[in-house]
């Protein structure tokens, strides 16, 4: 933790710990009657690596109590669990720190970001994001990255689902109007692909829409035999799957 204390009128936060789903951390240790109020953060694990959330849950806590909070929050038997120096926490307790609630968690407003496993400090590198539940394994993930029909899912289940075996494959071209129904995730994890058997083989980005169907249908109508699916991402482009041959 840093030796220089920010004053009251800026805005920071201590993290105090965090575990898979959640970080949690305090901006005053003044507390208001005799209770502290430490602010959740709910965090998405995704291929891509760590989101945090832009909604955080406010709880208040006795301050005699704080420690046993964060230590039955954040316990040793989660494997991602981590927590903040105690001494840092007595510390900060004892001269009464205090600064504003950060309206985002970053480098600049993080004061202890050295205490942070690698993920979680590049995650507050980049813009928080709406956290939903997966609809098949309650997994946190990223509203409408990868929404299939009406349902919220995490990356692992909509490959699984979507590009799995039960997916909508197809041989040969497709037709202009079923360009219109291709799923339309955020982005394709090549490692998921890797456990389905399934390869990626084309990737077009920021090119003319009917060039990019023209190209994706002559690669088709090349390869009539295996099974191919079109995807197109939510920024536009367009990848091509194929089933890897056994």
């Amino acid at each position: 933790m840093s030796e220089e204390h920010p004053e009251a009128a800026e805005s920071r936060a201590f993290v105090v710990g965090g575990n898979t789903n959640t970080l949690a951390f305090v901006n005053s240790f003044r507390g208001e009657n005799g209770r502290i109020a430490a602010h959740v953060v709910p965090l998405a694990w995704t291929p891509l690596g760590v989101v945090s959330g832009d909604l955080w849950q406010r709880v208040e806590i006795p301050a005699q109590d704080l420690a046993a909070w964060i230590d039955q929050t954040f316990p040793p038997d989660d494997e991602r669990a981590f927590l903040a120096p105690m001494r840092d926490i007595e510390l900060l307790a004892r001269t009464q720190w205090e600064a504003l609630v950060p309206s985002r968690l970053d480098e600049r407003t993080v004061i202890n970001l050295e205490d942070l496993p690698d993920e979680i400090a590049e995650a507050l590198a980049h813009p928080p994001a709406p956290i939903v539940q997966c609809a098949a394994c309650r997994r946190l993930c990223v509203r409408d990255d990868f929404k299939w029909g009406e349902r919220q899912l995490c990356a692992w289940d909509y490959h699984a689902t979507v590009f799995g075996k039960r997916g909508p494959w197809r041989n040969g071209a497709y037709e202009e109007r079923f360009f219109e129904t291709l799923p339309r995730p955020a982005y394709v994890a090549p490692p998921l692909l890797e456990e389905l058997h399934v390869e990626v083989i084309l990737a077009t980005n920021a090119i003319d829409d009917a060039l990019a169907r023209s190209i994706v249908n002559q690669v088709l109508d090349r390869d009539e035999q295996r099974a191919h699916l079109a995807v197109r991402l939510i920024d536009g482009g367009y990848t091509l799957l194929r089933e890897r041959s056994t």
